[in-house]
């Protein structure tokens, strides 16, 4: 049965409509320039004002820090500060003795907190009154002249009292300074104290105007050229890792006449230098 003739043409017309949009699908492209691109400059000024707004909401919304006196430091307020549980713990322990912490030094050596927190939290440090005025007038019976070698005390029989005498040693670096020199038997050279923890350059600068070490015992030497890394990891302060280096910087030269070449092994710090100095030869 035949269709009308209008049908006909209506069907006709359906079926090339059909094919143009089928061609028309296969070849266009549809592809066109973002209306909006992150890289324009007015984006990246608004993303970094957001940033910025970010960062002050973030920092409203951190708790402030007052200050406070670190013998009550509650296990929150050590949370906050970022003292580790481990270093609060040690805290905890120290005072459970009735001890007692006086100074930013004192909180170091009881809970062994590193140099940069302890630069963070020191200007919120808050001791009693009497306290400071200890310290204050304690600044007075600091010694700061230099005295000739042969008049001054010897370092092996320091007390603790004595090292105080001296301008930067309170009764942290003194205990520390002696349980150094206990542990090494003695000290054999001056320069030995460089390598106490904490101590800077000018505060054994200090100490070593007023004291020095007399009749010091052999100090025995490790032969640079001879010596392997795990011999090289013995010394005090000095990793594995830092010994290994040593170790193949002195393979790559096949041998070293001076230990100041030492110098030119980049990432080694000057008190693992000074070890180097005091406990290596060149034989």
């Amino acid at each position: 049965m035949l269709l009308p003739r209008g049908q006909q043409r209506g069907m006709l017309f359906l079926v090339v409509l059909l094919i143009g949009l089928m061609v028309f699908l296969a070849f266009a492209s549809f592809e066109s320039e973002p209306i909006l691109t992150t890289e324009s400059p007015e984006i990246q000024r608004a993303l970094q004002e957001l940033d910025s707004l970010r960062w002050v909401a973030q920092k409203e919304k951190a708790p402030k820090i007052y200050p406070f006196n670190p013998n009550f430091m509650t296990d929150y307020r050590a949370y906050v500060l970022g003292v580790s549980p481990e270093a609060w713990d040690r805290l905890q322990a120290f005072r459970k003795q009735d001890k007692w912490i006086h100074s930013a030094s004192d909180f170091q050596m009881v809970t062994g907190v590193s140099d940069s927190l302890l630069e963070t939290l020191r200007p919120y440090f808050k001791f009693p009154e009497w306290v400071n005025q200890r310290r204050r007038t304690s600044v007075k019976k600091y010694h700061t002249t230099e005295i000739p070698v042969h008049q001054r005390l010897d370092l092996n029989s320091a007390t603790t009292a004595q090292l105080q005498e001296v301008y930067g040693i309170g009764p942290a670096f003194s205990k520390r300074i002696i349980e150094f020199r206990e542990r090494l038997g003695g000290f054999s050279d001056e320069r030995q104290l460089y390598l106490v923890w904490g101590l800077n350059d000018t505060v054994v600068n200090n100490v070593l105007r007023r004291f020095t070490v007399k009749d010091p015992k052999p100090l025995p030497k490790i032969n640079i050229n001879t010596a392997s890394a795990s011999d090289l990891a013995t010394l005090p302060g000095i990793s594995f890792e830092t010994a290994k280096t040593v170790w193949e910087f002195r393979k790559l030269r096949e041998e070293i006449s001076d230990l100041s070449e030492l110098d030119k092994i980049e990432g080694l710090t000057a008190r693992q230098l000074r070890v180097f100095q005091l406990y290596l030869s060149v034989e």
